[in-house]
């Protein structure tokens, strides 16, 4: 079979699982499984399949026609090269160990057969996006992910936290694929195609009239797809779905599809010095902000989803630095182990009974409950904190490397400013995210209190899983040096001056973290211990299966805030507004979602009152028109013959008088 067949066939197989698994879900719920989980899992293997036939070597392109359209057709067109190859074995991947951990995670689901074909019919769009050639066939993919986003957030529609956030999510999405979709179709009118070949033909023919617009309207599609400053606030939102939507979501399909669409067209953006100004401002603000806020959060899902904003900013920022090696890299690295952080989260959550942290801050031994998830999310937290040989120390140590190389001139792609805003901000921000990682780990498992509630022991099908994803976790890291030929054949290893500087900034976090809550902790040791009953009225149902436990945490209140939290005393006054996002809903809600309301209350008003008006009054005066002819019609001979003579006789006295007159 020619790679080219097997490529085609990587897409296509989730696809078709997801349409059967529609078709069958109710007549025979038997297949729902194995129809959600094998063509995920042949699509995984036929993209590392096809990852080695490429080789890291030529691009694997082909194409044909799929209509003519005039001047720009559009086309089914394949565009391998060595990012799409990796990337797209990190979809499938991914994608399997959520559809396996689902099974044992929504077990007892009645939605589980849509929810099972809506992954899979996500994950079959991503894939779209990996392989496509074509930016409108790219397009579709792009879209459908953003409808089955929708679908999956709101998967507990009984809940309004599930209903208001698929509906933001999709909403704010859209806000940015407006600009993304112009700006697509001015790129296309400037290179004569939509093809990726013919655009970066284009780009190197100097044949492009407008880059810095293309850029920036493009630039706005991406901050709403994967979540950068000022289109990011969807994210947090997002997590009343599923945990295992959140895992699929964070780690390798809708927010990394606009840092893999900016990569593939970085010579676009390379042409205009002010969109790489303008994309590395805003991967340091997502940055640094997203980390802070990560700190202040009670939502140990939250907490996660800060942090998947946060390292967004960091393949963003390569990116602006001019080096999509070093982004997805880290794409490929973060994927890995943030799906294994949310996958051990939603076994956190199923044995606390709650997802905030200040009440499993309040229980113990839930390291002895769960020893797999407490193990296996030790190394993702230790891959988050990029501290080495984990698998984040060496993506993130790309990226701060081609941003000292942008910054002292080594490199000319971008201007020296932006290298040195990603250069401090990326420091900056791994000294937060090691703090918040710390905490997390802390809070969650050395809480101090009540036993922590038994809900059994998690099905074989989500302990698994974390152990295959703690595998890259761990050692993706070290295959750096071999890696070479797939990412424009230039290395990303590590720099002494990065590494220790990095790596020293991290350790700080984590041990000052460490340190200010031992000193709080031994302060609230002397108080007296929460009662049982203090923290139950906090936790799930404790014989309920993961999802339902997940389901029901979302609208059961939080405790008080925890005293031993050192996150409280590490922001100081930052902490009540980096709890809340920095207002920045708030102020969206007053500069764009009230008069936004207020114009649409308007237009109401004006339709209902004016418009309206007139059609009512059309309406009435030919009831009264029809009321007077009606009282004309008597059924009277003798009226009708008067009123005859009556008439004649006014028209012989007009004639007569004008007849006078003349």
């Amino acid at each position: 079979m020619t790679t080219t067949t097997l490529a085609v066939l990587v897409p296509l197989l989730p696809f078709l699982g997801s349409a059967a698994g529609l078709l069958l879900g109710r007549t025979a719920p038997g297949f729902v499984r194995p129809l959600a989980v094998l063509p995920t899992l042949a699509a995984a293997v036929l993209a590392a399949l096809v990852a080695v036939r490429q080789g890291g070597g030529e691009t694997i392109e082909a194409a044909t026609q799929l209509t003519p359209t005039g001047s720009v057709s559009i086309d089914l067109a394949l565009y391998i090269d060595g990012f799409a190859a990796l990337v797209a074995v990190l979809v499938g991947v991914v994608a399997t160990c959520v559809q396996v951990y689902s099974t044992g995670y929504l077990r007892d689901d009645p939605r589980y057969p849509s929810y099972a074909a809506l992954v899979s019919l996500f994950t079959s769009a991503m894939l779209l996006v990996v392989y496509s050639g074509d930016l409108m066939v790219l397009l579709v993919g792009w879209e459908i992910m953003g409808i089955c986003s929708y679908f999956l957030v709101g998967h507990y529609w009984e809940t309004p936290e599930a209903r208001a956030a698929s509906l933001k999510a999709f909403l704010v999405t859209k806000l940015g694929d407006v600009p993304f979709l112009i700006g697509l179709f001015a790129l296309a009118t400037d290179a004569g195609t939509f093809r990726i070949d013919g655009i970066l033909d284009a780009v190197e023919r100097g044949a492009l009239d407008h880059p810095t617009l293309i850029a920036l309207l493009l630039l706005a599609g991406v901050a709403g797809k994967s979540a950068q400053f000022p289109l990011h606030t969807w994210l947090p939102d997002a997590m009343a779905g599923p945990t295992p939507v959140s895992a699929l979501i964070h780690a390798a399909t809708m927010v990394a599809a606009g840092i893999y669409f900016v990569a593939r067209l970085l010579p676009v953006f390379a042409l205009s010095a002010a969109a790489m100004t303008v994309l590395a401002v805003m991967a340091a603000v997502t940055m640094v902000g997203s980390a802070l806020a990560a700190l202040a959060q009670d939502d140990i899902k939250r907490v996660l989803a800060y942090s998947t904003i946060g390292q967004l900013g960091y393949m963003a920022g390569a990116l602006a630095v001019g080096d999509r090696g070093a982004a997805v890299f880290h794409l490929l690295a973060h994927g890995a182990f943030k799906a294994l952080l949310f996958l051990a989260a939603g076994a956190v959550i199923h044995a606390a009974g709650t997802n905030s942290l200040s009440a499993m801050s309040r229980m113990s031994g839930l390291t002895k409950r769960i020893p797999d998830a407490y193990w296996t999310m030790t190394v993702a937290l230790l891959a988050l904190a990029a501290l080495p040989p984990f698998t984040g120390f060496f993506s993130k140590e790309a990226v701060l490397v081609a941003a000292e190389h942008t910054a002292l001139g080594d490199r000319t792609v971008a201007p020296a400013g932006a290298g040195w805003t990603v250069l401090v901000a990326g420091l900056l921000t791994a000294l937060l995210t090691a703090a918040y990682a710390m905490r997390l780990w802390l809070l969650a498992f050395r809480g101090r209190g009540a036993e922590v509630p038994d809900h059994g022991r998690q099905p074989l099908a989500m302990t698994a899983v974390l152990w295959v994803l703690a595998v890259p976790s761990l050692g993706f890291g070290l295959t750096v040096t071999y890696l070479d030929d797939w990412f424009d054949s230039h290395a990303l290893t590590p720099t002494v001056t990065t590494a220790v500087l990095g790596t020293g900034i991290a350790l700080v976090g984590a041990v000052v973290t460490y340190a200010v809550w031992r000193t709080l902790a031994t302060k609230a040791g002397k108080a007296p211990a929460p009662a049982r009953e203090a923290v139950a009225a906090h936790v799930a149902h404790p014989d309920a299966e993961a999802g339902q436990v997940e389901a029901e945490a979302l609208h059961l209140p939080h405790p008080a805030e925890d005293p031993t939290d050192p996150g409280r005393a590490l922001l100081g006054p930052l902490h009540r507004p980096a709890a809340a996002g920095f207002h920045l809903d708030a102020l969206y809600a007053a500069v764009f979602v009230r008069p936004v309301l207020a114009a649409a209350s308007l237009v109401r008003f004006l339709d209902r009152e004016v418009v309206d008006t007139y059609v009512r009054g059309a309406g009435t005066g030919t009831q009264w028109l029809g009321w007077l002819v009606r009282r004309a019609q008597t059924g009277n001979v003798q009226t009708y013959l008067s009123a005859l003579l009556a008439g004649s006789v006014v028209l012989a006295i007009a004639a007569v008088l004008v007849a006078a007159g003349a």
